[in-house]
């Protein structure tokens, strides 16, 4: 990006989280590591033919400049022609860069340790992802996405609960850390279901309690908490109210890792993107990006 509109975006704290995500002091560390992850990879190239260094310089040559085009694009998710116009690159450049930095992100996250866990096949794992955890927090995070154009499709991704084509996935919390992601998978599918699939719930130890909500009934675990279900017949009492209430506390921290991840545009806005994958990667860079905020 341009050093006088990336001067300009970053002239304060409160501007640098709106368009990036992060303050301006994480922002900048995260350039750095960016940049010796982009000399590194620069360096290994086979067949190189000259000195590192030489050439023509790129359109994005500074780390603090990669790391805020590429946090900007997925804050805002703008497309690549208002992109262009931000940026001053050309919109198929754009493109590019977009592409070639999101892994780059996603490496600097991951040697941070800010990343969640994506598959967890034992208890060790389970430890490792959520250490010291006395509870853990579970719920499904369902993301909008463009209408599929084959009928068949148009019925598997779209969620009567949102009323509306979506990507699901479930998301597990320590505190307000997203610890665990599961991978994306179409909105029709049902939580529990969602859940069973990723046999997650056999790892969790049983002297540590999984919070739930309602669309979880029928999870077996000691320590599974889950609000009790009102009917025509059967109203809830004065101690079920209290115990849902409590539930319902302990709880938000999960709806604030979820919300902490749909910060980014990227997530929250419908996904336009056509490439396979791309929704899952954003939902992967957004927990991270979450994680490192409040770390």
């Amino acid at each position: 990006m341009h050093t006088n509109m990336l001067d300009k975006m970053t002239r304060d704290e409160r501007a640098t989280k709106a368009l990036f995500g992060l303050g301006m002091e994480k922002l900048e560390e995260l350039g750095r590591d960016m940049e010796a992850l982009w000399t590194r990879k620069l360096e290994g190239r086979e067949g190189r033919r000259r000195k590192f260094g030489g050439g023509r310089k790129g359109e994005i040559p500074r780390g603090r400049q990669k790391a805020a085009f590429i946090l900007f694009y997925l804050k805002v998710y703008p497309s690549f022609d208002v992109l262009s116009a931000v940026s001053g690159i050309n919109r198929g450049e754009c493109c590019k860069w977009a592409h070639k930095l999101m892994p780059l992100l996603e490496e600097a996250l991951g040697r941070k340790l800010m990343l969640p866990k994506r598959k967890i096949r034992s208890m060790e794992e389970f430890r490792a992802a959520f250490p010291h955890a006395a509870e853990v927090c579970l719920d499904g995070m369902e993301r909008p996405r463009w209408r599929p154009g084959k009928r068949s499709s148009d019925r598997k991704h779209y969620s009567g609960k949102r009323k509306r084509h979506t990507q699901k996935a479930i998301v597990g919390t320590q505190g307000r850390r997203v610890a665990y992601l599961g991978p994306s998978k179409r909105g029709a599918r049902h939580d529990k279901r969602l859940l069973d699939q990723r046999r997650l719930v056999p790892f969790i130890p049983p002297d540590v309690s999984v919070l739930l909500d309602s669309g979880f009934q029928g999870v077996r675990h000691p320590g599974a908490c889950l609000p009790h279900k009102a009917t025509k017949k059967r109203p809830l009492t004065v101690e079920q109210k209290q115990w849902n209430a409590l539930l319902a506390g302990l709880r938000v921290e999960v709806e604030h890792g979820i919300g902490g991840m749909k910060r980014l545009g990227a997530v929250s806005g419908v996904y336009r993107n056509r490439i396979p994958n791309t929704h899952d990667k954003f939902n992967l860079l957004a927990a991270g990006i979450w994680n490192y905020f409040i770390a």
